[in-house]
């Protein structure tokens, strides 16, 4: 299992549709769109006109049920005798989550969501992992501040 599929895994509900395709990282479809019928559609290629009749023999999209990720982490910091910074703090997020924080950990991290920095800037590849896994958490059906994205 992919360390952000483990993430994803320890804030999302087990019968969340993010961990039904956690393998690797953004790779849940947006729901279909009404008007198309599809979650998306290739770049040149022209969609087909809808039809009512074409609109009532597709199921209504379900939307994703959205989790507050502030919410689950901020619970599981009060659960935690050690104060975690992880709002800012990849190492934190990681620790509060029971994760591997390691600097192997975070450079594999890196790796899975691919980061195409220097991994031995552990400082800069730090700030870019926490973003961008505040980021694929959003993408994925969380409700993540966005002050916690940027």
């Amino acid at each position: 299992m992919s360390i952000f599929s483990s993430i994803l895994n320890k804030i999302f509900p087990h019968d969340h549709p993010a961990n039904a395709t956690s393998g690797s990282p953004g790779t849940v479809t947006a729901p279909a769109s009404p008007a198309t019928g599809s979650a998306s559609t290739p770049a040149g290629a022209a969609s087909a006109p809808s039809t009512a009749g074409a609109q009532t023999s597709q199921p209504a999209a379900t939307p994703m049920p959205e989790v507050d990720v502030e919410a689950v982490l901020t619970e599981m910091q009060t659960g935690d005798s050690q104060q975690l910074n992880w709002r800012t703090s990849i190492v934190d997020l990681l620790k509060l989550l029971g994760l591997d924080s390691s600097l192997d950990a975070r450079k594999e991290l890196a790796s899975e969501l691919h980061y195409t920095g220097n991994t031995e800037d552990s400082a800069e590849m730090n700030i870019w992992l926490h973003r961008e896994v505040m980021q694929k958490l959003s993408e994925n059906g969380g409700k993540v501040p966005e002050n916690l994205k940027s």
